[in-house]
């Protein structure tokens, strides 16, 4: 987000009246006048603190123009970091509670957690990515395609949302949606290995195919 300063300085003069009978000299002031003092220049105003969605803006314009693989890895990490902000204590609480129990494989019990955190705080994208992501591991893959298309509609640029779409048109024998999506992730994290890796694959694959 482009921060503006505004500067502005006043000045400010005040004509004095000339007594009666003075006289004066042209372009001097009558004797014993003090000039007016001009006024302080008004305080800058501190600059606008970036909003959440100008960090992730500018990180991913970092992203994209990154081509060290190591850096870019780093600049997702604090994308992520972003994305994991909720801005609510008890939603962030319930998100790690969801995290425990899928580490767990306490699949049910995480979901709990998560129907609730997208009830509650339904404009949070990483809410519905993370239930996709359980439900992908349960192999409810419609669900989880359900969770993926509303986390990308609040976060178009969610390559791990994408990194899951493709992951499930794979598996369900999809290789051209497949494709499509891993080239979306590319366009986004251009230095992401496993795109990389999984586009190249795939498209050999198609070729083969005759596609």
């Amino acid at each position: 987000m482009r921060i503006r300063f505004a500067f502005l300085t006043a000045l400010l003069l005040s004509g004095m009246a000339l007594p009666a009978g003075a006289e004066t000299v042209q372009g001097a002031l009558p004797p014993d006048t003090v000039p007016p003092a001009a006024a302080p220049p008004a305080a800058t105003p501190p600059p606008e603190a970036p909003t959440k969605q100008g960090r992730l803006d500018q990180l991913f314009t970092e992203l994209k123009r990154e081509r060290n693989e190591k850096a870019a890895e780093r600049i997702a990490g604090r994308i992520w970091s972003e994305w994991n902000q909720s801005g609510s204590a008890s939603i962030d609480l319930m998100m790690q509670w969801a995290q425990k129990a899928t580490e767990d494989q306490k699949f049910d019990v995480a979901l709990d957690f998560l129907d609730q955190v997208v009830t509650l705080q339904p404009d949070y994208a990483e809410g519905w990515n993370r239930r996709a992501t359980v439900h992908f591991m349960m192999k409810n893959y419609g669900k989880s395609m359900a969770d993926i298309d509303r986390t990308l509609q609040l976060e178009p640029r969610h390559f791990g949302a994408l990194s899951g779409l493709a992951q499930i048109m794979a598996e369900t024998g999809h290789k051209q949606s497949a494709l499509e999506a891993w080239q979306k992730v590319l366009a986004i994290y251009p230095m992401m290995r496993s795109a990389q890796n999984q586009v190249s694959t795939l498209s050999e694959e198609l070729a083969g195919e005759g596609i």
